[in-house]
């Protein structure tokens, strides 16, 4: 089987997908695949479901959903079930079966290795696989809790720094005018994140808009001033500076 986090919850046997339709057990299965291999305490299992208001039966709803998920992830031919009970809790046992975000962050540990290693173009491919794996938010809807939460959180930085590593392999390989696009739509989606606006006025300016480089700059600091009363960073001070000085190192190096 494969388990799928990096977009609304999902469980893959071949060719076929399967969603957990109950909430309640989907917040079971998410908080199980996120501390996959580990045992969590039942205690930490109600509040992600119930939140700290619990029911004066939590104890045996836990016991009839953990019941429940196991019928879910049962199989022909599967004899034991991945959910074990173990003391303190329960624990979600891999096995030989794969979880998406394990894969994501093998693709990303090898982009980065790769490109330590001077080799961009296998870089490059490692990071758009590992983001042709998310289909969406990481959970989907479910982030109520706090092991959720966190893991969502992490997911999504997670996502991102893997975005901006992959337009830098894009850079290294010469591919500044074909990214712009893609960067004008990262800035809109994240507004706050300054390292696309950097990205976004070096593709512009090594594609030979100065003028449209110097644009985002000023909108970066628009966005920054009237939400937080802050200038942009100094990298991006000193890009803009180093661009009305026509700065020689901000000319693109050959592949």
């Amino acid at each position: 089987m494969r388990y799928e986090m990096l977009g609304p919850i999902r469980v893959l046997d071949g060719d076929t997908a399967h969603e957990v339709s109950a909430r309640k057990i989907e917040v079971l299965l998410a908080v199980l695949l996120v501390r996959a291999g580990q045992v969590v305490a039942p205690g930490q299992l109600m509040t992600e479901i119930w939140g700290e208001d619990l029911p004066r039966r939590a104890t045996a709803g836990l016991h009839v959903y953990i019941s429940q998920l196991r019928k879910f992830l049962a199989r022909p031919g599967q004899a034991d079930s991945p959910i074990v009970t173990t003391q303190p809790g329960y624990v979600l046992r891999l096995g030989s079966d794969q979880l998406d975000v394990q894969d994501f962050k093998r693709l990303v540990a090898d982009g980065r290795a790769s490109r330590r290693a001077g080799l961009p173009e296998q870089a490059f491919t490692r990071y758009q696989e590992a983001l042709a794996l998310w289909r969406g938010p990481a959970l989907g809807d479910q982030r109520s809790g706090p092991v959720l939460t966190a893991f969502a959180g992490w997911a999504e930085l997670a996502r991102l720094e893997c975005a901006e590593e992959l337009v830098e392999c894009a850079f290294d390989l010469g591919r500044h005018r074909e990214y712009v696009g893609y960067l004008y739509a990262m800035t809109t989606e994240n507004p706050f994140r300054e390292a696309f606006y950097r990205q976004l006025m070096l593709a512009l300016y090594r594609s030979g808009c100065q003028a449209e480089a110097l644009q985002v700059y000023q909108t970066a600091r628009s966005v920054l001033n009237d939400e937080f009363g802050l200038e942009p960073c100094r990298t991006l001070r000193d890009l803009q500076r180093a661009i009305l000085l026509g700065d020689p190192r901000l000319e693109a190096v050959a592949a």
